[in-house]
């Protein structure tokens, strides 16, 4: 009489948007394939109630506690796997409930939608059959009859719900995945391979499906309602009188947790033997099976096998680690995603800030709003999240930083323009006018002649050796509509004299100093770090070469690092070619920029 399945498992599952969720004794797993054909996995680790209290071990106890832990632990996976497809772009009511609420509106509508779930099961399956019933008048109200007639009704009503929601093109892509569910339940138990072929040949049909769970709480009630209505009777409650249906219908939901209690025990009896002498007692419930499961596709068989087999793999190695969907609903759950990678590994919380805003494009003061993020969105934070990681520079990651209020495209082929430079072209702008001609020597981004440019109109030429940063300077002023000429020169090999002011921002690290640099610096390119044995090299250059280019009482303003102030004041001086020559302390109150004017 026992089940003679070869592989005997306790795995179950149910089907979920778009795909399965499996659970086994330690560990739960929802496979989901998004509308772009990729399958995404979510697990958690589970206890079950009976190894926190022996007392949950109790028949009929258990069957309680695994009807409600069942509920809530299924609405969450369906929850989880509709996050999945939230990602409509939203609309203006849901930027402004979040921005006043922060409050994600995706998650009120399914947290709504569960309530109203809820409600509409006790109208169909409590109230409606109850008050059907007692529009029959030749049915006397609290007898055994009574409550046969309404439980035929409450079955009927069920059978109908069943088949008029399977016309429903949704719920009909669920009941495949119901399919599929099964299908890959009994492939295993059969001792096949879990493979698409294998598990398409095994049958959607299984004596643990919730349906027939369902079906059997249906039976289950009339009886427990009856009894407990000739009990209560037999003590002189009278449930009849002028609130008899109020009386009745509380009564039945406080006798659902023992109705669930008692068909889970009829389930698992039901399902440990295949005799046909109480095959009569499974078959309401596998022929309403063939409802609410139709065959699958191989698409969703796959998603099916991988639920099953991750279940299978985390029972049996509890050191597999938990894994979400890279789905979220909001900013800030976004932005603490990212900021827990960045934990511990030496990366400041702005930068999770500033790829977070990158990838939603909302500006750093809504990110505590949890305004609606999309999948995408996500997905490209974590992305960019992954590159810095890997010690790419934040500025690299997100593509385009800001200088003096403009956008500055910015890759590994320049340097990353810093707010000391921006300090340059404040002093030198405070003598540019629009008359002015301007040479802006070693570019790299255009980052200076772009804010001289724009500030002052004044004529601007960029120079680079490099033609990499050329082309990211030539963008950058096209992004910007700067009108600059760019000329590919070593220094000034290429140029020709005329400019009343010289800004520039050479190479300054010494040669031996590149190997202790921060591993993100050294990623961006050395061409624009290196300065030489002892990084005055360029300076040496622009010293003895500047005058030649400029025009008379023409400046120079050129930035440079931490104690190399006294040797370039002296390289300047040494070449009997300059005046005023002036050091200028940065925001830091640190030596940042010499000024030097042709005699």
């Amino acid at each position: 009489m026992k089940d003679k399945s070869k592989n005997k498992t306790s795995i179950g599952g149910q089907a979920v948007i778009e795909g399965v969720m499996m659970r086994g004794k330690t560990a739960m797993a929802t496979a989901v394939r998004d509308e772009r054909g990729t399958i995404l996995l979510e697990t958690k680790r589970i206890t079950p109630p009976s190894k926190k209290c022996g007392f949950l071990k109790l028949p009929i106890i258990r069957g309680v506690v695994a009807f409600f832990s069942s509920m809530v632990g299924g609405t969450k996976c369906l929850m989880r796997s509709a996050s999945v497809f939230g990602e409509e772009e939203s609309s203006s009511f849901d930027k402004w409930l979040s921005k006043k609420t922060g409050i994600n509106a995706t998650d009120i509508a399914i947290y709504l939608g569960v309530f109203l779930g809820l409600a509409l099961s006790l109208f169909l399956f409590f109230f409606l059959p109850q008050t059907i019933a007692d529009l029959f008048t030749f049915v006397k109200s609290n007898s055994v009859w009574y409550y046969l007639f309404e439980g035929l009704i409450r079955i009927t009503i069920f059978i109908l719900y069943i088949l008029l929601t399977s016309f429903l093109k949704d719920i009909q892509r669920t009941y495949m995945y119901h399919g599929a569910e099964h299908k890959t339940i009994s492939c295993y138990e059969n001792g096949l391979d879990l493979t698409v072929e294998n598990v398409k040949k095994c049958s959607r049909v299984h004596d643990r499906c919730g349906t027939t769970f369902m079906f059997i709480v249906m039976f289950i009630s009339i009886l427990v309602f009856a009894i407990l209505s000739g009990i209560l009777g037999s003590l002189g409650i009278d449930l009849g009188g002028k609130f008899s249906k109020l009386y009745r219908f509380i009564v039945k939901l406080l006798a659902l947790p023992l109705v669930a209690g008692v068909s889970y025990e009829i389930l698992k009896l039901l399902s440990k033997t295949t005799s046909k002498w109480v095959y009569v007692f499974k078959l309401p419930g596998l022929l309403l099976q063939r409802i609410t499961t139709k065959e699958p596709t191989n698409d969703m068989i796959e998603v099916s096998i991988k639920a099953f087999k991750t279940v299978l793999e985390m029972d049996a190695d509890e050191s597999i680690k938990e894994v979400e969907f890279n789905v979220f609903g909001g900013t800030k759950t976004l932005l603490t995603k990212v900021k827990k990678l960045f934990a511990g590994k030496g990366i400041d919380d702005s930068d999770a800030e500033w790829i977070v805003c990158h990838a939603t494009n909302y500006n750093r003061s809504e990110l505590s709003l949890n305004l609606p993020v999309d999948r995408e969105m996500t997905e490209k934070a974590f992305e960019l999240s992954i590159r810095r990681l890997e010690g790419t520079p934040l500025w690299y990651v997100i593509g385009d930083t800001d200088f003096y209020g403009y956008k500055i495209s910015v890759n590994e082929n320049v340097l990353i323009p810093r707010p000391e430079t921006e300090e340059l072209c404040s002093y030198a702008l405070s003598h540019i006018n629009n008359e002015s001609s301007v040479l802006d020597l070693c570019t790299g981004s255009g980052a200076i002649a772009i804010a001289i440019k724009l500030k002052s109109n004044a004529k601007v030429t960029a120079v680079d050796i490099s033609s990499e940063a050329l082309s990211v300077a030539e963008f950058n002023a096209k992004l910007n509509n700067a009108d600059i000429e760019f000329i590919k020169s070593d220094m000034f090999t290429n140029l020709k004299g005329g400019f009343d002011f010289i800004l520039t921002n050479p190479p300054y690290i010494k040669t031996c100093d590149l190997v202790n640099l921060q591993a993100e610096v050294k990623k961006e390119p050395m061409l624009a770090l290196d300065g030489g044995k002892d990084g005055l090299k360029f300076y040496r250059i622009i010293a003895e070469n500047s005058y030649k280019f400029l025009n008379d009482n023409g400046m120079i303003f050129a930035e440079f690092g931490i104690d190399q102030s006294k040797d370039i004041f002296d390289i300047f001086m040494q070449t009997n070619k300059y005046k005023d020559i002036e050091i200028i302390k940065d925001i830091n109150g640190l030596d940042r920029i010499i000024k030097a004017v042709k005699i």
